[in-house]
C-alpha cells in the first residue's frame, strides 16, 4: 500500500465486492432473455467459451493495472504509461463511462426496488403486469423517488470508506444473494412441468443455433461475455488498487468470473423452468422480468412470497453494482483532484442525482425525444454510448496498453498478474492477447453499430 491508500479487510471482501460489481442486471435480466431468444443451451455453451477467452484476460488486465499503480483509472494510466504517451486520456472517458452508466442503471435499480413493494403488497398481481409496468414508466414522480433512494443509499455506504462502508455492506448482501438465488432455483426446478425448461436451458440444441443464424448467435455470445463483467471503464480496476500481492490476479479473476457465472446460470434455472411450467414464452425479450415473470408468479402457489423474494434478489444484484461503481467514481475524483472521500462523494452524488433525470423523463414528459429512432428512449441512447462505445473501446485500450511496448508492455503486465500464490496466466498467451483478442473486441464494436443502425 502506498501512502494512505485504503485496502480491503480480507480477501473474501475483495472477491465479493468485485463479484458484486460484475454481478448485475446483465446477469439476471439480460442473460436469461437473450438465452431464451437464441435457443437456450447452445447459446449458453458459446457464452461460457467466450467468457474464458475474452472476459477472463481483460478482467485480469484491469485488476493488474489497478494493483500496480495503486490508483483508480483517474491516475493509474498516468503512473504506468511511458513518458510522452497519451494512454492517460482514458481516465476522462473512463469516468464519463461510469457516470453515464449510473445515469440509467440507477433508474433500472429503482424499478427493482419498487417491485419488491409492489409484489409484496400484492399490487403487482392485481391486474395485467404489462399495464403495471407501463403505468410505472408514465409516472416520473414515482420513478424519481425510487431512483433517488437508490442513489442516496448507495453514496451513503461509499461515504464510510472501503472497509467500513463498501465491504461491510456488500459482503452480507452478496451472501444473502447467493442464498436467495439457490432457494429460488430449487423451488423453480421442482415445479410441475419444470423438466421441459431445464431441458431447453441445459441440453444444447445446435439445430436452434442454425435457425437463429450461427454468426448471430456467436456474436450475441461474444457480446454477453464481454459486457457481463463491465470491463473497459475501470470499474473493476479500482478494486485491484485496494489489494496486496499475496494472490495472483489471474487466479482471483477466475474466482470472480466463477461467481458471476454462477449467478447468471442460476438465474436461468429460476426463470426457464417456471416459464415452461406455466406455458410462458421464455424468449419474451427485455420485458421478461417486469412483465412476463409477474404473470408467472400470479399463477404460482404462494406467488406473492416467491415473487417478493425474486425481486429482493434482483435488487441485491443491481445494488451491488451501484455501490461498486459509486466507489469507483469516488476514487477517481479522489485520485484525480486530490479531494477527500467526503467531498468526492458529495460532488458525485449531486452529479448523478441531476444527470439521471433525463432517463426518467424520457419515458414520459420527454417521450417525444427518440434519439435512436422510433420507439427508443433516452435510456437507449445512454446505454448505447456506454455498451457499444465506451466499454468495447475502453477494453481495447486496456488490451493494447498491457501488450504493446509503447504501453505498459506484456512483461510488466504478466509479472503483475502472476505475482503471488495461485494459478498463473501462461506466457504463451502473449500472441493471442496481442493479435487475436483486439480483433474480437473490434468485431463486437462494429457489430454493435450494425445492430443499432442497420437492422
Amino acid at each position: 500500500m502506498k501512502g494512505n491508500r485504503e485496502q480491503f479487510g480480507s480477501r473474501l471482501g475483495f472477491l465479493l465486492v468485485s463479484a458484486g460489481c460484475a454481478i448485475g442486471i446483465g446477469n439476471v435480466w439480460r442473460f436469461p432473455y437473450i438465452t431464451g431468444k437464441y435457443g437456450g443451451a447452445a447459446f449458453v455453451l458459446m457464452y461460457l467459451i467466450f467468457l474464458v477467452i475474452m472476459g477472463l484476460p481483460i478482467l485480469t488486465m484491469e485488476l493488474s493495472i489497478g494493483r500496480a499503480a495503486k490508483k483508480s483509472i483517474g491516475r493509474a494510466l498516468h503512473v504506468l504509461e511511458p513518458s510522452g504517451t497519451f494512454w492517460h486520456l482514458h481516465s476522462y472517458t473512463g469516468y464519463a463511462g461510469n457516470l453515464l452508466l449510473m445515469m440509467f442503471y440507477t433508474n433500472v435499480s429503482g424499478w427493482m426496488l419498487s417491485y419488491i413493494f409492489k409484489m409484496g403488497s400484492g399490487d403487482l398481481l392485481n391486474g395485467p403486469a404489462g399495464a403495471k409496468f407501463t403505468g410505472m414508466l408514465a409516472d416520473p414522480t414515482g420513478q424519481i423517488f425510487w431512483m433517488y433512494l437508490t442513489i442516496i443509499v448507495g453514496f451513503a455506504i461509499v461515504w464510510f470508506g472501503v472497509q467500513s462502508g463498501v465491504e461491510r455492506i456488500t459482503k452480507p448482501m452478496m451472501v444473502c444473494l447467493f442464498i436467495l438465488i439457490t432457494v429460488l432455483a430449487i423451488h423453480s426446478v421442482t415445479l410441475e412441468g419444470a423438466e421441459k425448461g431445464i431441458e431447453f436451458y441445459l441440453l444444447p440444441d445446435f439445430g436452434k443455433m442454425v435457425e437463429n443464424g450461427i454468426g448471430t448467435v456467436i456474436y450475441a455470445a461474444m457480446g454477453q461475455a464481454f459486457f457481463t463483467l463491465s470491463v473497459g471503464i475501470g470499474s473493476m480496476l479500482v478494486f485491484g488498487s485496494y489489494i496486496s500481492k499475496e494472490r495472483t490476479l489471474f487466479g482471483e479473476s477466475c474466482t470472480i468470473i466463477a461467481l458471476d457465472t454462477f449467478v447468471a446460470l442460476m438465474a436461468g434455472l429460476i426463470i426457464f423452468p417456471a416459464c415452461f411450467s406455466y406455458n410462458v414464452d421464455p424468449s419474451a425479450g427485455p420485458g421478461l422480468i417486469f412483465v412476463t415473470l409477474p404473470e408467472v408468479f400470479r399463477q404460482m402457489s404462494g406467488g406473492i412470497i416467491w415473487g417478493t423474494l425474486f425481486f429482493i434478489f434482483m435488487c441485491f444484484a443491481s445494488f451491488s453494482t451501484v455501490i461498486a461503481v459509486f466507489e469507483n467514481m469516488t476514487a477517481i475524483l479522489m485520485d484525480f483532484k486530490n479531494w477527500s472521500r467526503k467531498k468526492s462523494v458529495l460532488i458525485n452524488c449531486v452529479l448523478v442525482l441531476v444527470l439521471s433525470l433525463p432517463c426518467v423523463l424520457g419515458f414520459n414528459v420527454w417521450s417525444f425525444i427518440q434519439p435512436l429512432g422510433t420507439g427508443t428512449a433516452i435510456l437507449d441512447l445512454e446505454d448505447f454510448l456506454v455498451s457499444n462505445n465506451i466499454l468495447p473501446l475502453g477494453g481495447l485500450l486496456f488490451v493494447l496498453f498491457c501488450t504493446l511496448k509503447k504501453g505498459w508492455g506484456f512483461d510488466n503486465f504478466i509479472a503483475e498478474a502472476n505475482a503471488g500464490k495461485g494459478p498463473k496466466l501462461p506466457t504463451w498467451t502473449k500472441g493471442y492477447l496481442t493479435y487475436v483478442l483486439p480483433v474480437l473486441i473490434v468485431i463486437i464494436f462494429i457489430m454493435g453499430y450494425k445492430d443499432i443502425f442497420f437492422k
